[in-house]
C-alpha cells in the first residue's frame, strides 16, 4: 500500500485500486473488478466510519457492559440485544451464500481488516478502554449489522404495538373502540386470555394510570419514479429520501462512487452505502436506479404461553422450553448471568418457572435472511432492468421494504420484499394468540411473487411513502401503516399535466405543505367562524399549511392538534368516554414515546369522524372548539421556536461543550409529521431526537450522475474537514453531484 496526496493506492486481488475523495469528501474508488471495488469500500468504511462500525458491533453483540460502561443502563441494553440471539444462524447462513455474495463478503471483510491491521481503533473507543486492535471483521458482523438496522430501527415497533394492545385490553378499553382504530384486524381477540398476561417491559410503566389505547412508533421515508414519457428529458426520473434520526454525527449513510470493468464494459455504482456492510442501499448504476422505504409488513407476532415448572402448554401436553445461558462481562464488576427461554414461537418474556401467562415473540427475519439479502445487494450492482431487479429485490428480506426502481430503457417499477408469515385464516398478526393451540402457529412464508408490486403503471409514476399498498398484491402484508398524507401530497404534485425535471424532484423532496393540516382545517374552519375572533384565530385561518421556520400557523396548529388529542382521549368527563387514557399516561405517551408521532393516521380517522365510540355522548365539533380555545390562549411564536435540535457525536454526544466541535448546532428543523420533507422532534425512552430526511438522492436515468444531500459528512473524525461538511447544504435544500463515469458523458460511453 502506498499513499500520495489525497490518493490512496491499494493492491487488490485482481489489480491496483485507487481511492480518492470527491468534491464533498465522498469516496471515489477506481478498480479493475467489482470485487476489488468492494474491497476498497470496506477499507474506506473502516477508515471513515470505524467508530460507527465498531460501536454497532459492540452493541449488537451485547458487549457494551464489557467494552463501554458497567452501569445498569448498559447491562439492560446488553440483556435486550442478547435476548434476540440475532447471530444464532450465522454459520448456516454463511454456508448458503451465493458465489457473488461470498465474493463480496470476502472482499469487503478483507478491506475492513486491511485498514484495521495497520491502524488503531478510533481514539474515542480507546478512551473508554476498548482494546487498541479491532477483532477481524467477517460475515457474522455484516449479517449482524443488517439485522440490527432491520429490527431495532424498524420491526421492533410492531412488537411494541402488541404490548400497547395488551395494555389497552387490560385497562378496560372496549373492543368497539379498538375496532375503530384497527377495523377488521382484531380477529381471535380473547379478552379474558389477554387480561391474564403478565406483561414484562410494558410501553407505559405500570405506575402510570392506564385507561386506553395508543399507537406505536415507526420510521418514515419517501421514494418515487416518473416514467420517461412524463419526463422533460425523455428518461425516467428517480427520487428517494429515507427519514431516520438526524440528531447524530456522523450521518447514518456513507456516499461512495465505485468504478470497475466487467465483460469488457466500464461500469459504476454511485449512492449511499451502509457502513459495516457491502450494500449500496440507495443508488444507481449506468442502467438502473433503486431506493427503499419501510413497508410496514407485519412480521412480528406474539403468542401467549401458559407456563409453569419451566414448561409451556402445547395442546394437552407440557413441553420444556429450550434454555439459553448468556454471561455478560462488566468492567470492574462481577459478571451477570441471564437465562433465556425459547420455543418455536420465539423468546419468552418471563420466567416459566413462575406460573403464569407470558408472551413469546418471533420476528420473521430473525433467521434465514442473511444469504438471500447479501445475494440481492451483490446482484444489484450489475443489474440493468426493472423487471430483473424486481425479482432480485423481492428476496432482500432482512426486514420489509418498498423498492422503487427505474431503468435507462424507460421502465419504472415497485416491489415489496420481506418474509410475510402464513397465519391461520383471519388472523392479522396484531392480536397475540394462544400458544397452546397449534392452529395459531405460522405454517411458512408467503411467496415473494405474491407480495405487492407494480410495473409501468398507466398514470406514469410510482410513489411510496409508507402508505397501505395491499391492493397491489395477492398477499395483504400490511396491518397498520403511516397515514397517507405524504403519499397524497406526492400524488397530487405528480398527477399534474406537465413534463417533470430533476429540479421538480428536488422541490418535491423539500416540500413542507401538510395535507393533514388541510384536512383538519376543513372541519375546524366553520367552527371558528361561529366563535369570537382574535389575532390567533386569524393566524390559523390565513395559514397556508406550510411548516416553514417563520410560520406561526404551524405553531398554532400543532398546539391545537395536541390539545385535540388530549381532549379526545382524556377529556374532563370520563364517564362519557369509551375508556379514555388517563392524563398522566397520555402525557407519557406524547412526551416520552413516539407513539403519536408516527402511526397517527388511525387516530386522525377517529378524531375526524363525526361519530365515534371514543366521543361517548360528546359532540365532535364541540371537542374541536374546546381544543382550539386551549391552543389560542397563549402567544404564538414562530415555528422555529420549538424546532431546535443538536447533531450529537455518536459516542461523546452531550458529554462535552458544543464549542469543542463534537456536537454541532443548534439547527432549526422545518417540516412536520405529515409533510413530504418530514421533520419531527420527538422524545422516546428518555431521549430527545430529531427525525427527517437522512439522505436525499435524485437521478435522471439519461445522465451518468446523481444529485444528493447528506446531513453530515463522510467521516466520523470530529476534527476533520469531512465530519459535518454537508449540513449547511442539507438545511438549505441544496444538492451536490456525484458522477458515474469520471469525465465521460453518456454519448462517449455508448460508443466505447
Amino acid at each position: 500500500m502506498r499513499r500520495r496526496r489525497s490518493l490512496v493506492v491499494l493492491e487488490g486481488v485482481d489489480g491496483r485500486v485507487e481511492i480518492a475523495r470527491g468534491s464533498a469528501g465522498e469516496a471515489e474508488i477506481d478498480a479493475s473488478t467489482l470485487a476489488d471495488a468492494i474491497f476498497a469500500l470496506g477499507y474506506v468504511h473502516a477508515r471513515d466510519r470505524g467508530l460507527q462500525m465498531l460501536l454497532v458491533r459492540i452493541l449488537a453483540r451485547g458487549e457494551a457492559s464489557e467494552m463501554l460502561s458497567s452501569d445498569d443502563e448498559m447491562l439492560e441494553l446488553d440483556r435486550f440485544f442478547r435476548s434476540f440471539n440475532l447471530s444464532a444462524d450465522s454459520t448456516y447462513e454463511e454456508s448458503r451464500l451465493s458465489d457473488s455474495a461470498r465474493e463480496h463478503v470476502t472482499a469487503y471483510s478483507r478491506g475492513v481488516n486491511a485498514y484495521f491491521a495497520s491502524h488503531s481503533i478510533p481514539w474515542e473507543l480507546r478512551l473508554v478502554g476498548v482494546p487498541k486492535r479491532a477483532p477481524e471483521w467477517g460475515f457474522s458482523d455484516i449479517y449482524l449489522t443488517g439485522k440490527i438496522i432491520g429490527y431495532v430501527g424498524l420491526a421492533q415497533m410492531q412488537a411494541d404495538f402488541e404490548r400497547f394492545l395488551i395494555q389497552s385490553v387490560q385497562n378496560g378499553v372496549p373492543i368497539g373502540a379498538l375496532e375503530e382504530l384497527y377495523p377488521g384486524k382484531l380477529a381471535y381477540l380473547d379478552v379474558d386470555l389477554i387480561r391474564e398476561v403478565h406483561l414484562i417491559d410494558p410501553i407505559v410503566p405500570h405506575h402510570l394510570k392506564w385507561n386506553a389505547e395508543s399507537i406505536p412508533p415507526a420510521v418514515s421515508s419517501n421514494n418515487w419514479a416518473v416514467a420517461a414519457w412524463r419526463s422533460a428529458t425523455g428518461y425516467p426520473l428517480f427520487a428517494s429520501d429515507p427519514h431516520m434520526e438526524l440528531s447524530r454525527l456522523p450521518a447514518i449513510w456513507y456516499e461512495a462512487a465505485l468504478r470497475w470493468k466487467s465483460d469488457g464494459r466500464e461500469r459504476y455504482a454511485i449512492g449511499a452505502t451502509m457502513p459495516g456492510t457491502p450494500a449500496m442501499v440507495f443508488g444507481r448504476n449506468a442502467d438502473l436506479a433503486w431506493g427503499v422505504t419501510y413497508a410496514n409488513m407485519d412480521c412480528v407476532d406474539s403468542w401467549i404461553e401458559d407456563c409453569r415448572d419451566g414448561t409451556y402448554l402445547r395442546g394437552d401436553d407440557r413441553v420444556p422450553f429450550r434454555v439459553r445461558h448468556e454471561r455478560i462481562r462488566r468492567k470492574r464488576k462481577a459478571e451477570v448471568d441471564f437465562v433465556f427461554y425459547e420455543n418455536d414461537h420465539g423468546v419468552l418474556a418471563g420466567d416459566p418457572h413462575v406460573p403464569g401467562r407470558y408472551l413469546a415473540t418471533r420476528w420473521s427475519a430473525a433467521e434465514h435472511t442473511g444469504a438471500s439479502t447479501l445475494d440481492g445487494f451483490a446482484r444489484l450492482y450489475e443489474t440493468d432492468r426493472v423487471d430483473r431487479a424486481s425479482d432480485i429485490v423481492s428476496h432482500i428480506n432482512n426486514s420489509s421494504w418498498n423498492w422503487v426502481l427505474a431503468d435507462r430503457s424507460g421502465n419504472i417499477g415497485y416491489k415489496m420484499s420481506g418474509r410475510m408469515p402464513i397465519r391461520r385464516p383471519g388472523a392479522s398478526g396484531l392480536v397475540p394468540l394462544a400458544g397452546c393451540d397449534p392452529r395459531n402457529d405460522w405454517t411458512g412464508f408467503v411467496d415473494p411473487a405474491d407480495l405487492p408490486g407494480e410495473f409501468n403503471p398507466a398514470r406514469g409514476f410510482i410513489a411510496t411513502a409508507n402508505q397501505n399498498l395491499n391492493h397491489l398484491g395477492a398477499a395483504k402484508p400490511i396491518n397498520i401503516c403511516v397515514a397517507p398524507y405524504r403519499y397524497e401530497r406526492i400524488d397530487r404534485e405528480l398527477s399534474t399535466d406537465k413534463k417533470f425535471s430533476l429540479n421538480d424532484m428536488k422541490s418535491l423532496q423539500c416540500d413542507i405543505k401538510s395535507i393533514q393540516a388541510e384536512r383538519f382545517m376543513r372541519v375546524l374552519r366553520p367552527i371558528l367562524e361561529r366563535i369570537k375572533a382574535d389575532e390567533n384565530m386569524k393566524i390559523l385561518l390565513d395559514w397556508d399549511f406550510r411548516y416553514d421556520a417563520d410560520s406561526r400557523g404551524a405553531t398554532l396548529f400543532e398546539r391545537f392538534y395536541r390539545a385535540l388529542i388530549e381532549e379526545f382521549f382524556s377529556g374532563s368527563e370520563p364517564t362519557n368516554h369509551a375508556g379514555p387514557i388517563g392524563g398522566v399516561a397520555l402525557a407519557h405517551l406524547l412526551d416520552e414515546t413516539s407513539c403519536f408521532s408516527e402511526y397517527y393516521g388511525e387516530i386522525d380517522d377517529v378524531m375526524l369522524a363525526e361519530r365515534s365510540e371514543w366521543l361517548g355522548v360528546r359532540n365532535r365539533d364541540e371537542v374541536f372548539r374546546i381544543a382550539f380555545e386551549r391552543a389560542r390562549a397563549e402567544r404564538v411564536e414562530p415555528y422555529r421556536s420549538t424546532r431546535s435540535f443538536l447533531m450529537k457525536h455518536l459516542l461523546l454526544g452531550g458529554k462535552l461543550p458544543v464549542g469543542l466541535g463534537f456536537d454541532r448546532g443548534p439547527f432549526v428543523l422545518e417540516g412536520g409529521r405529515a409533510t413530504v420533507r418530514q421533520g419531527q422532534i420527538v422524545k422516546t425512552r428518555g431521549r430527545r431526537f430529531a427525525m427527517g430526511p437522512s439522505y436525499r438522492i435524485v437521478a435522471d436515468l439519461g445522465l451518468d450522475e446523481i444529485e444528493t444531500s447528506l446531513p453530515g459528512g463522510p467521516s466520523d473524525r470530529a476534527f476533520g474537514k469531512w465530519y459535518a461538511s454537508g449540513i449547511a447544504a442539507w438545511l438549505e435544500g441544496k444538492y451536490q453531484k456525484i458522477t458515474g463515469f469520471r469525465g465521460v458523458d453518456r454519448k462517449d460511453r455508448s460508443e466505447r
